[in-house]
């Protein structure tokens, strides 16, 4: 299970939110669910926020920093 402010990857594009296969976002909320789903922000170069998504955990999967 992944934490809080954990680095993750998309395995898939994410077409409505303009964000491709690979994207790297931050964990900022955990649901411990059933099923367990996260809530990950996607930043520009310059730390701008260009998408908070709810990810299922087969959605991403866990990067080091």
């Amino acid at each position: 299970m992944l934490e809080l402010y954990d680095v993750v990857e998309l395995r898939e594009a994410i077409p409505g939110e303009e964000l491709p296969a690979g994207a790297v976002g931050t964990v900022v909320h955990v649901f411990n669910g059933p099923p367990p789903a996260y809530e990950v922000e996607f930043a520009d170069a310059d730390g701008r926020t260009v998408a908070m998504v709810t990810l299922r955990t087969d959605q991403i999967v866990h990067r080091d920093r």
